[in-house]
């Protein structure tokens, strides 16, 4: 994995970087930018793991997994920032996430002042082929083991594209570039957080 030309690469697509050597630190930094503003964040466990939540200001933070229901997903959906995380960077920076109810995605693409994207270089790959790969057979996979649904990859660990109803990967979205009227930063972390 080359992260210098990662970061060129998604510097030269528009994106902000910033890299940390540590979740804490990185989570210092987002505190701060964050401070004022509503913020949604969207299933991440990179930003479970630096303990962001806890750092960010009461009451101005809305995510599903503190406070499950409606209400927080439309919090969030019309909060001044979005937070997630990523399933897979290339090297050529593209971001790669997969989404099973669709916040997360639309979270990256609409309605906020401002994206940050928040990863640990481990997810960095060589190229889109093994970043799709790692996106749908290491994140989707260890995330589908997370709930108590059948599906297939919960047996041997690889996606088999399936159909079913308790399917948690239902829609890709690759970021080849910030959203028109949108600003994006890309947060990078030089530990193995995240899925």
């Amino acid at each position: 994995m080359n992260i210098e030309k990662t970061v060129r690469s998604l510097e030269l697509r528009g994106f902000k970087v910033s890299r940390f050597a540590t979740g804490e630190q990185a989570a210092d930094y987002l505190a701060q930018a964050l401070k004022g503003q509503t913020v949604g964040i969207g299933g991440s466990k990179t930003v479970e793991q630096i303990g962001l939540y806890d750092k960010l200001e009461e009451g101005k933070a809305f995510w599903h997994w503190k406070l499950p229901g409606d209400a927080t997903y439309a919090s969030a959906a019309s909060a001044d920032t979005y937070l997630t995380g990523a399933n897979a960077i290339s090297e050529d920076g593209e971001i790669l996430n997969i989404d099973g109810r669709g916040n997360r995605l639309a979270g990256q693409l609409f309605g906020h002042k401002k994206v940050y994207i928040v990863s640990s270089v481990a997810k960095i790959c060589p190229d889109f082929t093994s970043a799709l790969y790692r996106a749908r057979n290491t994140a989707a996979t260890e995330n589908a083991l997370r709930f108590p649904y059948d599906t297939p990859c919960k047996i041997d660990g690889k996606c088999h594209d399936c159909r079913s109803p308790q399917r948690i990967c239902n829609a890709l979205v690759v970021l080849w570039g910030p959203m028109m009227g949108m600003e994006a930063e890309v947060v990078l972390i030089d530990e193995t957080l995240g899925m």
